[in-house]
């Protein structure tokens, strides 16, 4: 397996993403699109999501195809970059119609970012107008790091951010994520630089350090991230000031229930690029979806599918950190200022 031309999750040809952000917000958006309508579905896995409409996602649930995805800061405010996204499909006459009506279906997850440093003393909920200007920047091409969904997000050590990585599988197949990575634990191994996914690394994609020689590790380094926050005001250890999200996508033809198994896969990505994950104070969570509803073809090898989409999301965690950028008001420095 070796990543795609781009090296990001629109090697999946049909796919695009686009980017809003605010700089003195200190968030944004992110969205994902296909050409048509995609088969998808959602596993949770931490204890403080933030979504919208990831029920329909469920396998016995009727709706068998959605029309965009969207990752985005601001916590419960962010959900409604979704509903700027959803009117422009609409615009372009894109969702389930029923009669005259056209429904864009857009589900939807949130980090939170709202201690980081950014302006929040708005007079208008911005992320609708974040949503709109991420559709109307969808490409093949886009930028990781300080953009879009990850441009507040913070790990416990260094700045956090969006990234994305890609395989070719020997059938044939691409296996794509795209992750905005903000959580509670660490990206890094205790007191080092070097990244816990390094083992899975490919062509030096973020910075080619390797594992740094360690054993016996239990617990990671103090969170710089709590207290840099604790600094802003009274805030429980226990709040949910964090969550990590990701989208995996393939090409690979799958039905629904499939989609849910790769989902439930590629959480192994996460546990491997952060510790610890998946904590009751993360609302950790990833959609993944197939471009090709599985009709009478055999089915994919979903052990393989899997495991190549844990890859991506693993590898897209730690580009997300290696290529944050630094900016005015930051709490935590990035992966590059540190030593």
């Amino acid at each position: 397996m070796q990543p795609g031309p781009r090296n990001l999750i629109t090697d999946i040809p049909g796919l695009r993403v686009g980017n809003a952000q605010n700089a003195l917000l200190k968030s944004g958006c992110t969205v994902l699109l296909g050409e048509k309508p995609f088969i998808a579905s959602v596993d949770v896995m931490g204890g403080a999501p933030g979504t919208r409409e990831t029920d329909l996602l469920a396998p016995d649930k009727m709706v068998e195809a959605i029309d965009a995805l969207v990752l985005a800061g601001g916590s419960a405010y962010g959900l409604d970059a979704a509903s700027g996204v959803q009117e422009r499909l609409r615009q372009n006459s894109r969702g389930f119609a029923l009669g005259p009506a056209v429904i864009p279906i857009v589900p939807s997850a949130i980090i939170f970012d709202l201690l980081n440093g950014g302006d929040k003393n708005w007079d208008r909920n911005p992320y609708y107008d974040l949503g709109l200007q991420a559709y109307d920047n969808a490409s093949e091409a886009f930028d990781i790091g300080t953009t879009g969904a990850g441009t507040g997000a913070l790990t416990a050590i260094h700045k956090g951010g969006l990234g994305s990585a890609s395989l070719t599988l020997d059938c044939g197949h691409t296996v794509g994520a795209i992750v905005a990575a903000n959580p509670i634990g660490s990206v890094t191994q205790p007191n080092t630089k070097n990244f816990w996914a390094a083992a899975f690394e490919i062509n030096n994609e973020f910075g080619g350090l390797g594992p740094a020689m360690q054993v016996g590790i239990t617990n990671p380094e103090p969170s710089r991230k709590v207290a840099a926050m604790a600094k802003l005001g009274s805030i429980p250890n226990t709040a949910p000031t964090n969550t990590t999200i990701a989208i995996v996508a393939t090409d690979a033809p799958l039905t629904k229930a499939e989609c849910k198994r790769l989902a439930i896969a590629a959480h192994d990505g996460m546990a491997r690029a952060i510790m610890p994950s998946h904590t009751p104070h993360d609302g950790d969570l990833i959609f993944s979806l197939s471009t090709k509803l599985r009709a009478d073809e055999p089915p994919a090898n979903l052990m393989t599918l899997g495991n190549a989409a844990a890859h991506c999301v693993a590898r897209s965690i730690a580009r997300a950190v290696y290529h944050a950028t630094p900016a005015k008001s930051d709490l935590l420095t990035t992966w590059s200022e540190s030593r």
